[in-house]
C-alpha cells in the first residue's frame, strides 16, 4: 500500500472517531509510532490536535524521552495529561528496584495508571498507535476495538470490519480503543517519517558504540540493537533486509510465552 493511501485511511479513521465519540484522548508513548499518529492528527485537523494527549509516566523512561516530549508539547501547543501510579512507586511495587516482575510492573505502572487517568477525566475513547505487524496479539485488534468498563479486552468477541464499514455504536459504558495505524508496517512508519521530515527522538539513531533503539520503553526492560544506521534513510534501508522481530529488545515480552497477551486482555496498550 502506498504512503498516500495509508495516510488517507488513518486520517479517515481519526476524523470518524472524533465525529462519533465525545470524550477522546490520544495515548502518546513518545515513540515513533505514536509520534507519527500525532503528526497524522495534526494533518487531519489542520494543524490543531482537538483532544488531549495522555502520557503514562512510569518514571523509568530515558530522560531524553521526557525532554523530547516537553519540547514538542511547547512547539506544537499540545494539551498533555500525565498519568502516574504514585502509590505503587512509593510502595516499590516495581521492577527492578522493588518486589514486582517485569510483567507485573508493566501492569501496575502502565495499565493501572492509564485506567486511573481515563476514570479521572471520563475519557470514553482512546486513540492508540499500535500496528498489526508489531506483535502477534496486536494482530487480533480492530480499528474500533471495544473494552468493558474495566478496560478488559475480549479478543474472541470483536466486531467485524469490512472495508471502510466500522462499528462505532456500542453499548453505554463501553470503552473504545481506536487504532488508526493498524494497517501500517514498521517500514511504512520510517518511510513516512522520512517523507514528512517528522522529528523523532535521537535514541532511534546509532551512537558512537554502533547501537540504537528500535523499540523504546522503560530503560530497565529495553535494550538497544547493534546498528550503524545514523539517519532515517539508513534505518529504512536496514529494515528492508532485517528479519529480527521489532520488539526483540523488550525484555518483558520474553518473561513468559503469553505475558503480552495477558497484559493486553487486562487493558494494556
Amino acid at each position: 500500500m502506498l504512503l498516500d493511501e495509508l495516510e488517507s485511511q488513518s486520517i479517515y479513521i481519526l476524523r470518524e472517531a472524533f465525529n462519533k465519540f465525545e470524550r477522546l484522548a490520544m495515548l502518546w508513548s513518545i515513540g515513533k509510532d505514536s509520534t507519527v499518529l500525532l503528526w497524522l492528527a495534526r494533518k487531519a485537523f489542520f494543524g490543531h490536535v482537538p483532544f488531549p494527549l495522555v502520557h503514562v509516566d512510569t518514571t523509568y523512561k530515558i530522560p531524553s524521552m521526557i525532554e523530547y516530549r516537553d519540547k514538542l508539547c511547547r512547539e506544537w501547543k499540545l494539551q498533555l495529561v500525565v498519568g502516574q501510579n504514585k502509590q505503587a512507586l512509593k510502595a516499590k511495587r516495581t521492577y527492578p528496584d522493588g518486589n514486582a516482575t517485569r510483567v507485573e510492573c508493566c501492569g501496575i505502572l502502565k495499565k493501572d495508571a492509564l485506567q486511573a487517568v481515563l476514570h479521572e477525566h471520563h475519557y470514553t475513547g482512546v486513540i492508540v498507535g499500535v500496528r498489526r505487524d508489531e506483535e502477534p496479539t496486536r494482530a487480533k485488534e480492530r480499528y474500533f476495538s471495544p473494552r468493558d468498563k474495566n478496560m478488559e479486552w475480549n479478543v474472541e468477541d470483536q466486531p467485524p470490519e469490512l472495508w471502510n464499514q466500522f462499528k462505532t455504536d456500542f453499548e453505554p459504558g463501553t470503552h473504545i480503543r481506536i487504532h488508526p495505524l493498524l494497517h501500517w508496517t514498521e517500514l511504512n512508519i520510517w518511510e513516512y517519517i522520512e517523507r514528512e521530515s517528522i522529528p523523532v527522538i535521537p535514541l532511534y539513531f546509532a551512537n558512537e558504540k554502533g547501537e540504537r533503539y528500535r523499540s523504546i520503553g522503560c530503560y530497565p526492560c529495553t535494550s538497544p540493537i547493534k546498528s550503524q544506521a545514523r539517519t532515517v534513510r539508513e534505518i529504512v534501508e536496514e529494515l528492508r533486509h532485517n528479519r529480527t522481530p521489532e520488539r526483540a529488545g523488550r525484555a518483558q515480552d520474553q518473561e513468559s510465552e503469553d505475558a503480552f497477551e495477558k497484559l493486553r486482555r487486562d487493558g494494556y496498550m
